[in-house]
């Protein structure tokens, strides 16, 4: 890297701690903090939500699928993103949206204590949390990697760099500093990725190169389904990512609650979703063509450093590396806040009861606390790890571990249709999923993917509804809270100016 490259990694760093200042002014009370309070413009949630399913994964572990298998890398994860998002636009966007402007929600697991009951609303809130910490700590070593790929920074140095600044931002703004410094990314990784996609064009013979280089490329490159991601494994994928996008990956239910309304809501998920079925094909399309500019490397999860090395001018390299913190530092940080809202709204009151007697001051104060917290135990699990390990082995399972135990009580409890199933169901489903999940990954050894991402959510899924129809548990209370979400309350706030 030379010393503009430098120079510009260092200014952004700069502008993310800005950020914090700035937004700190807007931040009163923890539903400033977790949720702005609904005043986030439907544009902003949905490019939000779009970029906090970023990170540097995709550009270490997702590279070395694309090198390895070409067109089967956007198939299995950015069409079934795509897609998935575009379906939780009619389903669930607006209710989260509802929760916030109807019953003050402030966290997405708040409304569960009502819905079934405090035991199911406490067992979601431990086990997502828990498993996320480590979450974020595979995005934290991803990051690392590809800052030593780059400069040769030794990978704690990586970790503690970006980690110090995500603390300096997020701990001051709240959800505010977190949707903006997404917009941030948005408009970094659009100039990296075009100037990459054009140096590719432009190294391979121009604009035929799209159509021609497939030929080229080893067999299966331009195939949708490629080696172990086969079609099966694409609609599992697809069941997953409906959930995942659309709220099972808490911090994403976040921007459907801080839009204006539900309306609002529906429009920032079909902006995310037209987003995610046309950039990263942009964005992916030099990857695959990798194995022609960079052939031969031993290590396909450096496929992307090299690729900017061999493509880019001095420069740019800085503003692609700017783009891989923003990615994982926006992730990293929505994930401590949503994280915070859940310890602070949903577990902490339960074991201390002072906690539920705080002030809105204090309130707030403990809810910084907890998201610094979350941030620096993730940073001392990744530098333990030394950089060792599968990124995408770690996500991926963790994801199968997670999202459907997880994610079916949350997710249909919202839904009419499911108003059977009770505290119950929603327990019994969470339990077998995340056991399922242990058989068939650690005792049946089971490699396929499509087993160990798909059988816990469909267990999950299958006992829910199962058990909500031999076992009904309707009540009043938790159906008014259901048909509380099915229209928008009459006076909306009006989104807050971002000047």
């Amino acid at each position: 890297m030379t010393a503009l490259d430098w120079a510009i990694l260092s200014g952004y760093f700069v502008v993310m701690v800005g950020i914090g200042l700035w937004t700190k002014s807007r931040v009163h009370n923890v539903a400033d903090f977790f949720t702005a309070r609904g005043r986030i413009p439907w544009w902003l949630a949905g490019i939000s939500h779009h970029m906090s399913g970023y990170s540097a994964v995709m550009f270490v572990a997702f590279a070395a699928v694309a090198y390895n298998y070409g067109l089967a890398m956007y198939v299995w994860w950015a069409l079934t993103i795509g897609l998935g998002v575009g379906i939780g636009a009619f389903v669930f966007a607006a209710r989260w949206n509802r929760l916030r402007s109807k019953h003050g929600v402030a966290s997405p697991l708040e409304y569960l204590a009502r819905r079934y009951n405090l035991p199911t609303q406490q067992a979601l809130a431990y086990s997502g949390a828990l498993l996320k910490v480590v979450d974020i700590a595979a995005k934290w070593v991803a990051i690392s990697i590809l800052l030593r790929g780059f400069a040769g920074v030794p990978i704690i140095w990586g970790i503690l760099i970006t980690g110090v600044v995500t603390l300096a931002y997020i701990t001051l703004g709240g959800l505010w500093a977190d949707v903006l410094t997404d917009f941030g990314q948005f408009v970094i990784q659009g100039v990296a990725g075009i100037a990459m996609f054009f140096a590719f064009l432009a190294h391979l013979g121009g604009v035929s190169t799209l159509w021609t280089m497939w030929g080229d490329l080893p067999e299966g490159h331009g195939d949708p389904f490629s080696g172990p991601y086969t079609m099966t494994f694409f609609l599992a994928l697809l069941f997953i990512k409906t959930f995942e996008y659309n709220g099972g990956m808490w911090n994403l239910a976040q921007r459907y609650m801080a839009a204006p309304s539900g309306s609002a809501a529906k429009r920032s998920a079909l902006l995310s979703s037209g987003l995610w079925l046309i950039w990263p094909l942009i964005l992916f399309l030099p990857m695959f063509a990798a194995p022609l500019i960079v052939p031969g490397l031993a290590n396909a999860e450096q496929a992307y450093v090299e690729l900017a090395k061999t493509l880019l001018p001095p420069g740019v390299i800085g503003l692609v590396l700017a783009g891989f913190f923003s990615h994982t530092m926006a992730m990293v940080s929505s994930d401590a806040n949503v994280i915070s809202s859940v310890v602070t709204r949903d577990i902490a009151p339960v074991l201390v009861k002072a906690v539920r007697n705080l002030s809105e001051r204090a309130e707030l104060t403990f809810a910084r606390v907890t998201t610094f917290t979350f941030v620096v135990i993730s940073m001392v699990i990744a530098i333990s790890t030394e950089g060792q390990g599968v990124v995408l082995k770690i996500v991926v399972d963790l994801v199968a571990a997670t999202m459907g135990p997880i994610s079916i009580p949350l997710m249909l409890g919202l839904l009419p249709w499911f108003r059977r199933s009770g505290p119950t169901a929603a327990l019994v489903s969470w339990a077998a999923g995340l056991s399922v999940w242990v058989v068939v990954k650690w005792i049946l050894e089971e490699t396929s993917q499509t087993m160990v991402v798909g059988v816990p959510l469909v267990t999950s899924l299958v006992l829910y509804v199962a058990i909500g129809l031999l076992k009904p548990e309707r009540t009043t209370d938790r159906d008014d809270i259901i048909d509380s979400l099915d229209t928008d309350p009459v006076d909306e706030p009006k989104p807050a100016a971002l000047s």
